[in-house]
């Protein structure tokens, strides 16, 4: 009984360190997956690097994006952060 009254602290800590960080951590991360895999092209776009554009066009892994100035860039799927709605 002795051992388990020690332990019942370091239970605790794991379950409010689940709850607090994985869980929401893996949440996000699932969020962020979908929305990579719902990309289409005419989409305004943010990249993890803060490049804004708009989808040019997009396969399975990459994306081009197109500049305001007309350039085009091309980027790994997993770059774009954020869908920005118009």
């Amino acid at each position: 009984m002795e051992q388990l009254a020690t332990f019942i602290p370091l239970i605790a800590m794991f379950v409010i360190f689940y709850f607090l960080l994985i869980r929401p951590q893996q949440k996000r991360q699932k969020q962020v997956r979908l929305m990579q895999s719902e990309l289409k092209k005419g989409d305004a776009v943010v990249t993890i690097g803060g490049f804004h554009g708009v989808i040019h066009a997009l396969d399975e892994s990459t994306v081009v994006l197109q500049a305001g100035d007309g350039s085009k860039l091309t980027y790994d799927r997993s770059a774009i952060r954020d869908v920005k709605s118009v």
